[in-house]
């Protein structure tokens, strides 16, 4: 035997796992399965007032399986791993991440498969309860309201912004002019505001002379502080 032969023998016996039981196997893949539930249901109670995807809470138990069973592949022999990092570089997702916290539940999700595949249920356990305090501490904390959208239609005369900005500032703190357009001697105005009696306001604004229309809109865009 050459030595090249005793060099890649001993390289192939040094990076060779341990094998694992079925009990072992079996114990690992029941823990990711009880983390992974767990997860679906938070998810669930933190999504109940914003868009829930039940199809996606499902795949976030499947995948958390699906990893767990890919780590304890990878244990057995480093050839078999070596061939699953090239199978597994060949798939591409192009499926967009919209909200920021569905990322959030997806690498948690592959995390406890990792954990739990390499035998640290213990890890994956105190890790899930302490990031699910911290998610739902967070998420009472409450969020600073968001301003409104105030569009007037009124017609065009000299003063006339003027004067619908001084009106909006005898309801509003805070009022910021974001758009003036001119139309066929019809002025256009977007002004964002902050107000509590969002009725008086609008009553105030159509009241005056030359205003057509006064629209008050939400939305859920970004907060102004």
């Amino acid at each position: 035997m050459s030595f090249s032969d005793i060099f890649k023998k001993s390289f192939l016996q040094g990076y060779t796992g341990a094998d694992m039981s079925s009990s072992q196997i079996i114990f690992a893949l029941i823990m990711t399965c009880i983390i992974a539930v767990y997860i679906f249901y938070v998810y669930r109670l933190l999504t109940r007032k914003t868009f829930y995807s039940k199809n996606f809470a499902i795949s976030l138990v499947a995948l958390a399986i699906i990893t767990s069973a890919v780590i304890l592949t990878i244990q057995s022999s480093i050839v078999v791993s070596l061939g699953m990092v090239g199978a597994l570089s060949i798939v591409r997702f192009r499926t967009a991440i919209k909200e920021p916290m569905d990322l959030i539940f997806l690498f948690w999700s592959i995390s406890i498969g990792i954990i739990c595949g390499a035998g640290l249920a213990k890890i994956g356990i105190i890790a899930s309860i302490l990031l699910t305090i911290v998610l739902f501490v967070l998420d009472t904390i409450p969020v600073a309201k968001a301003p409104m959208i105030l569009v007037v239609n009124a017609e065009l005369a000299e003063g006339k912004s003027e004067e619908i900005v001084k009106a909006v500032a005898q309801y509003s703190k805070y009022n910021k002019v974001k758009s003036r357009n001119i139309t066929g001697g019809q002025l256009d105005m977007v002004i964002e505001v902050k107000v509590s009696e969002d009725e008086k306001l609008v009553e105030a604004i159509s009241t005056l002379k030359g205003v057509n229309a006064v629209s008050l809109l939400s939305h859920d865009g970004e907060v102004t502080f």
